[in-house]
C-alpha cells in the first residue's frame, strides 16, 4: 500500500513537473535585441487574437481590423487624375535592374491579390498574406541574402532600418518592425500577444509600400522590392528594400550654400504641390518634421509615408476647420459638399513653412532675390498662398537664377586687370568664405566671369581665382577664389585668372 502511495506520489510530481515544463517552451518568446535583418513587416494575416474571454484582446483585435481595412482602402482607393499630374508622374529608375545582374527567375513573383476584403470576424481569422506588389518588385529575399555589408542605423516608434550593399557598389535601405520598438513593447505590456502586436505594427509598413508605389515622384523614396519570411516564431514577417538616403540635418544644411539650401525647399515644394494633386487625391503628412526626409543626390526625399493620410475633414460650419499649430492657428472655410477646404494641402504647406522656410530660404540670398524670397515666407507663414502659387514663385525664382536675371543691369568696370592663364590651377593658398561649397577654401558658384570678379573684389583677401570645370545643379559655375598666385601648377581644364593691379 505505501509502496503503491509513493508511486502514485510520484507519477503526480512527474506529470506536474512535464505539464510545467510544457508550458514553458508554448509561452512565446520576445525579442529584445534590435530587429534582425530578416526580421521584418507583416502586412497581413490576422491570426486573431489570443481569445481568453479578455476584453484586452477584442481590442487589440478590433485595431487590427481597422489598420487592416486601411491598408486595403489604400491600395484600391481611387481618384481622377488631370493631364497636369500626368506629366510630374515618373517611373522608377532603372539602376538597379542593372546592378543587380540576375536573371528573371530569380524576381519575386507575388501572390494573386484578392479584391475584396476577406472577413475579419473573430471566428474565421486570416492566415494569408496581403499582396501589396502592384508591380513586379526589382529586389527580393535572394538580393538581402546576398547582400553584405550590413550596418544598423537607427529606429523610430515603430521601424528599425538597416544598410545593405548590393554587389559592392550599390547601397539600399531595409525596413523591419523594430521589436525592441516602443510600438511592440507598449502593445505587448498591455495585450501580452507578441504575434499580433506584431500584426499591427507592421500594418504600418505595408501602407507605406503601398503608398510608395502608388505615388510616384522624383522627391518620394524608391520602393526596390521587399522580403517575407518566418522570423521570430512568427510567420510572414516582411523587410521592405528601399532607395538609401542622407538623414536631413538642419545644422550642417545652415552651413550650405544658398543655392544647395533653395534646392531642399524646392524638392519639398515640389513634393507637396504633388501630393496636394496626387491620383489618391490630396494627401497630407501628418508627422511633418525634418526627420521624415532624406537627402539623395542633392535632392530632399520623403522617406516615411506610414502616418500619411488621404482622408478630408468633413465639417458642418468654418468653426469645424480649425487648425492648431505651437506659435498660431487657423480656420479654414467649409465647402458646401460638408467637406474642409485644402486642409491637407494648407497643413502641410504651414509645417514647410515652420521647419525649412523660416530657416533656410532667406539668408545669405542673392541681395535681388530676397524681396520674392520674404514673400514666399511671408504668405506662406500667413496662409496667403496656396501650393500652386507657391510652386510658380519658387519656379520663378529657380529661372531667375538660373539666368542671371537677379544680377544688376548696370555693367560693373573692375577696379584690376586680370591675366588669364589656361590649364593652370593654384595649389593651396585657400582662405574661407561664407557659405562655401568647400569647408577649408572659397568655392562659390557664379553665372558668369564678371559675377566672379565682382566677387574677388569685394573679398579682401582675393588675389586671384580659379575657373573650375565643375558645375552645381542649377548649372552654375564653381569657381575657387584664392589669396595668392605663388603656387602655379599644371591642370587640364581649368583656368586661372590673376589679379593684377588693385
Amino acid at each position: 500500500m505505501r509502496r503503491k502511495k509513493l508511486a502514485l506520489a510520484a507519477g503526480f510530481c512527474l506529470a506536474f513537473l512535464l505539464g510545467t515544463l510544457l508550458n514553458l517552451l508554448c509561452v512565446p518568446g520576445f525579442d529584445h535585441h534590435q530587429q534582425q535583418l530578416q526580421n521584418g513587416v507583416t502586412p497581413v494575416p490576422l491570426i486573431a487574437a489570443s481569445r481568453q474571454g479578455k476584453g484586452s484582446s477584442q481590442d487589440l483585435l478590433k485595431q487590427l481590423q481597422e489598420r487592416y481595412k486601411e491598408v486595403i482602402r489604400y491600395r484600391e482607393h481611387q481618384a481622377p487624375v488631370s493631364a497636369t499630374v500626368r506629366l510630374l508622374l515618373r517611373p522608377l529608375e532603372r539602376r538597379l535592374m542593372d546592378l543587380a545582374q540576375r536573371s528573371s527567375e530569380n524576381v519575386h513573383k507575388p501572390e494573386n491579390s484578392k479584391s475584396s476584403i476577406p472577413d475579419l470576424s473573430p471566428v474565421s481569422p486570416l492566415s494569408s498574406k496581403i499582396d501589396v506588389s502592384l508591380r513586379p518588385p526589382l529586389l527580393s529575399c535572394q538580393d538581402i541574402t546576398n547582400g553584405s555589408n550590413v550596418r544598423y542605423l537607427g529606429s523610430g516608434y515603430t521601424k528599425a532600418v538597416y544598410k545593405l550593399v548590393l554587389n559592392d557598389t550599390v547601397s539600399v535601405a531595409l525596413k523591419s518592425v523594430d521589436f525592441g520598438g516602443h510600438d511592440i513593447q507598449n502593445c505587448v505590456q498591455l495585450y501580452r500577444n507578441l504575434e499580433d502586436c506584431y500584426r499591427l505594427a507592421s500594418f504600418k509598413i505595408v501602407k507605406e509600400m503601398i503608398l510608395l508605389q502608388r505615388l510616384q515622384h522624383p522627391n518620394i523614396l524608391q520602393l526596390y522590392g521587399y522580403c517575407y519570411q518566418d522570423s521570430n516564431d512568427i510567420s510572414d514577417t516582411l523587410t521592405t528594400i528601399t532607395e538609401l538616403g542622407s538623414p536631413l540635418e538642419m545644422i550642417q544644411l545652415l552651413q550650405s550654400s544658398w543655392e544647395d539650401r533653395f534646392r531642399i525647399c524646392l524638392s519639398l515644394v515640389r513634393l507637396l504641390h504633388y501630393l496636394a494633386h496626387s491620383p489618391l487625391g490630396s494627401i497630407t503628412l501628418l508627422d511633418f518634421r525634418p526627420r521624415q526626409f532624406v537627402i539623395v543626390d542633392g535632392e530632399l526625399k520623403v522617406t516615411d509615408l506610414d502616418d500619411a493620410s488621404m482622408d478630408g475633414t468633413s465639417c458642418s460650419s468654418n468653426a469645424d476647420c480649425f487648425m492648431e499649430f505651437p506659435a498660431r492657428n487657423f480656420t479654414l472655410q467649409c465647402s458646401v459638399e460638408g467637406k474642409c477646404q485644402n486642409m491637407n494641402e494648407k497643413r502641410n504647406l504651414y509645417n514647410a513653412y515652420r521647419f525649412f522656410f523660416t530657416y533656410l530660404l532667406p539668408h545669405s540670398a542673392p541681395s535681388s532675390l530676397r524681396p520674392l524670397l520674404d514673400s514666399i515666407v511671408n504668405a506662406t507663414g500667413e496662409l496667403r498662398w496656396g501650393i500652386d502659387e507657391t510652386l510658380a514663385q519658387f519656379e520663378k525664382i529657380l529661372y531667375m537664377y538660373k539666368n542671371g536675371l537677379y544680377l544688376p543691369n548696370i555693367t560693373h568696370a573692375p577696379m584690376a586687370e586680370y591675366k588669364q592663364v589656361a590649364d593652370i590651377s593654384i595649389a593651396e593658398e585657400d582662405y574661407r568664405c561664407w557659405p562655401s561649397y568647400h569647408h577649408n577654401g572659397c568655392l562659390l558658384s557664379v553665372f558668369n566671369i564678371n559675377e566672379a570678379i565682382k566677387i574677388c573684389e569685394s573679398h579682401s583677401q582675393c588675389q586671384a581665382f580659379v575657373w573650375t570645370n565643375q558645375t552645381t545643379w542649377t548649372g552654375r559655375q564653381l569657381v575657387f577664389f584664392k589669396a595668392g598666385s605663388r603656387n602655379l601648377v599644371p591642370d587640364i581644364d581649368k583656368i586661372t585668372y590673376l589679379k593684377l593691379t588693385s
